[in-house]
């Protein structure tokens, strides 16, 4: 039974290194599980090289679409781009810099049953340096409780949503805040969620995007805004 309409799409800021192989691979994957799929990338304004690269993959793949902003939006503004331009009735979404595996997405397929709107990945084991597996695990544990989470690990961007509880939802932040806006909202809005244990890898090409001070403040800023907007100024909006 061939499985329903399905986008996948990558935020991609400066991995030409690794984009490539995450298009090829997932493309290989869909066309195994359906004919209706769509595969997006999102170029957040990079400079590596990438808009190069993502115009030979999309002469070769028809499948393609790639989508530019000039100027880096940040990473919550390549997911609202991604989002805003997925059809199908399902949406996965993972990261552009490889260190989750695409070929996983069918045992997150297997879950999407009929009484499960979103299925979110939980990471293993992180491959990252100590001080970020340090930083993540308190801050999964602080943004979970903070904000009544259903899921554990609202930093692993492995993830499987209906589209039908996107459209519901209206998402606003630009940093990697936004993460912790999709689940809130999606909860208000009805989701039943599903989580799983997915691989993580070690980053083999490039830099986090997240661990530079502007980036950080912005994002901590950006929680402390949508924390008092969700939980204490208006909690039941979606």
């Amino acid at each position: 039974m061939s499985a329903p309409g399905i986008s996948v799409f990558f935020p991609c800021y400066n991995d030409a290194k690794t984009i490539g192989k995450l298009v090829a691979d997932v493309t290989q994957v869909l066309e195994q599980l359906t004919e209706n799929f769509e595969v997006i990338v999102v170029n957040d304004g990079s400079t590596d090289g990438s808009a190069q690269l993502l115009t030979k993959l999309k002469q070769k793949n028809n499948k393609l679409k790639v989508i530019t902003h000039r100027k880096n939006r940040g990473y919550g503004g390549a997911l609202i781009s991604g989002f805003k331009t997925a059809t199908k009735k399902l949406v996965f979404y993972t990261d552009g810099d490889g260190q989750y595996d695409v070929k996983e997405l069918p045992i997150l397929l297997k879950l999407m049953t009929r009484d499960v709107d979103f299925v979110n990945g939980i990471k293993m084991t992180r491959h990252d340096a100590t001080y970020r597996i340090i930083v993540g695990n308190l801050y999964s544990l602080v943004i979970r409780w903070g904000f009544w989470l259903p899921i554990v690990d609202v930093d692993c961007d492995f993830r499987l949503i209906r589209r039908s509880i996107i459209k519901k939802t209206k998402l606003t932040n630009t940093s990697g805040s936004i993460c912790v806006e999709l689940v809130k909202k999606a909860q208000r809005a009805g989701a039943r969620f599903r989580q799983v244990s997915v691989h993580h890898f070690d980053r083999r090409w490039g830099e986090s995007q997240f661990f530079v001070p502007r980036r950080i403040l912005k994002t901590f800023w950006d929680l402390g805004s949508l924390w008092l907007q969700l939980m204490i100024i208006d909690p039941l909006k979606k």
